[in-house]
C-alpha cells in the first residue's frame, strides 16, 4: 500500500500548494484512506497492479466556487515538470498518468446541455460539399427534474423475430401516430430522431465550455444515454396508443434465429419501413457482425457468436472495458468505447446503412440513424446487452460507482412533452425503469473458440518486427509486430492499443489477432482472435478523435499455449478505411485483479 498512499498524498499535497498560490478557496472532501473502486473488501494484489492502476488511489473530491476549479487546475498543471518522471517512482509513474489522475480529481460529472445554445450539427461530407444539419430541440423555459414512476408491472420488450401479428399492428400504429404529430412537437418522430443527431454530431456544447461538444458515444455514457433515449421514446409510443404496457421490440442479432433484419421492417407500405437501407443486406441475408466480407452464411453465424462471446466475456477485464472510459465535464470527446459499443453495436449500424448514400444514411451515420425505425429496435438489443452483462456470473464488478458517472445529466422530452432532466444513476437498473426483456437462449455465452491444435512457429511470425520500431503506425496495410509480455506463466495480462486516432466521418474498423498466420482471415471463430474496434461515421468539432482499448489475453494465452513465451505477435487487420486510422502505441500490461463487490 506504500505506493498507493504516496500517490494519493502527493496529489493532495500538490493541490494544497496550488490552492495557496492560486488564491482559491476549494475544499478537499472525503480525504479518507484508499479504497479500491471495485470492492470495499480487503484484497491482495501484485505490486505491478498499483502502478498500472494508480488513478484508482484518488479517493477524494474537491468543492470549489464558480470558476475556481479551472483556476486551480491551471495552477496545478503549471507546477508539473512534464519532462520528468513524477513522484519518485523511478519511471513507473509518468506525466500521462498524473494528467489522468488530475482530471479525475478535478472534474465534475457531465452537465446537461443548454438547449438555448444548440447549434447546427457539424458538416457532413457529401460529395465534397459541406452540409450542416439543424437538429436542435424546441425550447422550453421550464425544466423538471425527472423522477421514475413506481412500476407495478414490468413492460416486456419482445424479440422482434418472434413478435405476434397483434403486437406488430400495435407497434405500426404507434409509429404512425408519432410520425403524424406536427414536426415542432418534441414527441414527433422528427424531433425524436433529432435527439440522437444533436447529442452525437456536435450540436450541443458542454455547459460552460463553448466550442467543446457533447458526444455520448465512445465513453461510459454510451449505455445510459441510449437507455434514457429509448425509455422516453417507448413511453411516448405507449401514450399515443393509450397502452402504458407497450414496450419496444429488440432485434435479436446475437441469436441465430434473429440474425436477419426483422421482417416487420421490410414492408414498404408500413410506417416501420425506411428506404435508406442497404438492400443487399435485407432478409434473407444473415447479418455479418464482423463485416469481414464473407459470403458464407454459416461462417457469418459462427463469427457472430465468437464476436458476442469476445465482447461480453473473453476480452473484458473491468467494468470500463465493457462500458467505456470516463467522460467528464470539460473532457474532450472519444476517450474510448467499450467492447459492445465498438463491436456488434457499430457493425449492425453500418450493416443496415445505405452505401449508396453519401454518408451511409440513415442507420450508417449518427446524425441520421434515428430517422430509421429499425434504429430503436437495434438499440433495444444493445441495451439488452447491458442488462445481460450485469447478470453474467463472472468475477468482474458490473457497476460503475463513481459520482462523476452516476451524476451525469441529460435532457429529454417525456410523453407529456415536458422537458425533463435525468441522471445516469437512475438508469443503471432497467427494472427500476419499469421494463424487462423477453428471455431468449444465449448461444454465445459458452461459444469459446477451439484451442489451437498444436503450438508452432511459422515464418511470418518469427520475422515480425519489434513493436517499438513500428509504432505509431497508419493502417494502410496489415500490421504484424512482436510485443513483449509483462510476465511469464499464467499471469493475467491486457493488450493495450493506445492513442487510436481516426477520421470520425469515416466508417472505421480493424480486427486484432495474436500469433495468427492468416493475413486475410475472414474466420473469427478461432483462438487467435483477440477483439475488434469499429466506429460509426459522425462529425465533431474536432477533425479527429483519439481513444484507446484494452483486450484481455488470459483465455487467449491458454487457448494458443503461449503462457510461457516472452513475446507474442500481434496482427492488426484493417477492414475499412485503414488509411484513416493511426495507432500511437501498443503494449502488454498486467491486468487489474477483478473481485466480486
Amino acid at each position: 500500500m506504500l505506493y498507493i498512499e504516496r500517490t494519493r498524498t502527493s496529489i493532495m499535497h500538490l493541490i494544497e500548494i496550488a490552492m495557496a498560490t492560486s488564491q482559491t478557496s476549494c475544499t478537499i472532501l472525503n480525504p479518507t484512506p484508499y479504497s479500491h473502486k471495485y470492492s470495499s473488501k480487503p484484497f491482495f494484489a501484485k505490486p505491478s497492479y498499483f502502478f498500472t492502476n494508480a488513478k484508482r488511489s484518488i479517493d477524494f473530491q474537491l468543492s470549489c466556487k464558480g470558476g475556481e476549479k479551472r483556476a486551480l487546475e491551471t495552477s496545478l498543471r503549471n507546477k508539473i515538470d512534464r519532462r520528468n518522471v513524477l513522484f519518485g517512482f523511478g519511471g513507473l509513474y509518468s506525466a500521462a498518468n498524473l494528467d489522468s489522475d488530475l482530471q479525475l480529481a478535478l472534474a465534475d460529472p457531465l452537465k446537461a446541455p443548454e438547449f438555448s445554445k444548440c447549434g447546427v450539427a457539424k458538416d457532413l461530407n457529401k460529395g465534397g460539399a459541406a452540409v450542416d444539419v439543424n437538429c436542435c430541440p424546441p425550447l422550453f423555459d421550464k425544466i423538471i427534474d425527472y423522477k421514475l414512476p413506481h412500476a407495478t408491472k414490468l413492460r416486456v420488450r419482445p424479440a422482434a423475430h418472434k413478435a405476434r401479428k397483434e403486437y406488430i399492428a400495435k407497434y405500426k400504429k404507434a409509429i404512425e401516430l408519432m410520425k403524424a404529430l406536427p414536426p415542432e412537437d418534441p414527441r414527433s418522430f422528427t424531433q425524436q430522431a433529432n435527439i440522437h443527431c444533436a447529442y452525437c454530431n456536435g450540436a450541443h456544447d458542454q455547459a460552460g465550455h463553448p466550442g467543446l461538444d457533447i458526444q455520448v458515444h465512445n465513453s461510459w455514457l454510451f449505455f445510459p444515454f441510449h437507455r434514457w433515449y429509448l425509455y422516453f421514446f417507448e413511453r411516448i409510443l405507449g401514450k399515443l396508443i393509450g397502452d402504458p404496457t407497450f414496450a419496444l421490440p429488440y432485434w435479436n442479432w446475437d441469436n441465430p434465429k434473429g440474425m436477419t433484419v426483422p421482417s416487420m421492417f421490410i414492408d414498404s407500405t408500413s410506417p416501420l419501413y425506411n428506404a435508406k437501407r442497404n438492400l443487399a443486406n435485407m432478409p434473407p441475408t444473415v447479418i455479418d457482425l464482423g463485416l469481414t466480407g464473407t459470403t458464407d452464411d454459416l461462417q457469418k453465424v459462427v463469427n457472430n457468436l465468437t464476436i458476442m462471446y469476445s465482447e461480453m466475456v473473453r476480452s473484458v477485464n473491468t467494468v470500463e472495458d465493457f462500458m467505456g472510459k470516463p467522460y467528464l465535464d470539460g473532457s474532450t470527446t472519444d476517450p474510448g468505447p467499450g467492447s459492445s459499443e465498438r463491436g456488434s453495436h457499430a457493425t449492425a449500424h453500418v450493416f443496415v446503412g445505405d452505401p449508396k448514400q453519401p454518408s451511409f444514411e440513415d442507420m450508417g451515420n449518427f446524425y441520421s440513424a434515428g430517422r430509421d425505425p429499425l434504429f430503436y429496435c437495434h438499440h433495444s438489443n444493445v441495451d439488452r446487452m447491458w442488462t445481460l452483462w450485469r447478470d453474467l456470473k463472472t468475477p468482474i464488478p458490473k457497476d460503475i460507482t463513481e459520482a462523476d458517472f452516476l451524476n451525469a445529466e441529460f435532457l429529454f422530452y417525456d410523453e407529456n412533452a415536458q422537458l425533463v432532466r435525468v441522471r445516469v444513476g437512475d438508469s443503471v437498473n432497467n427494472a427500476n425503469m419499469g421494463y424487462t426483456y423477453e428471455k431468449m437462449e444465449l448461444p454465445w455465452l459458452n461459444y469459446k473458440p477451439p484451442k489451437k491444435a498444436a503450438k508452432s512457429k511459422v515464418k511470418n511470425l518469427s520475422t515480425a518486427p519489434n513493436a517499438a520500431h513500428v509504432f505509431p503506425v497508419t493502417l494502410n496495410n496489415i500490421v504484424r509486430v512482436e510485443v513483449p509480455k509483462s510476465s511469464k506463466g499464467k499471469a493475467d495480462e491486457l493488450l493495450v492499443l493506445e492513442d487510436i486516432e481516426v477520421d470520425p466521418s469515416k466508417y472505421i474498423k480493424f480486427d486484432v489477432f495474436v500469433n495468427d498466420e492468416d493475413d486475410e482471415s475472414k474466420e473469427l471463430d478461432k483462438a487467435e482472435y483477440a477483439g475488434t474496434f469499429a466506429q460509426v461515421p459522425h462529425k465533431t468539432k474536432n477533425s479527429k478523435g483519439k481513444s484507446s482499448i484494452n483486450l484481455k489475453l488470459t483465455q487467449l494465452y491458454d487457448d494458443i499455449d503461449v503462457a510461457d513465451d516472452d513475446t507474442i505477435v500481434v496482427t492488426i487487420v484493417p477492414r475499412s478505411n485503414g488509411d484513416n486510422i493511426t495507432i500511437g502505441g501498443i503494449k502488454i500490461i498486467p491486468a487489474p485483479i477483478a473481485t466480486f463487490s
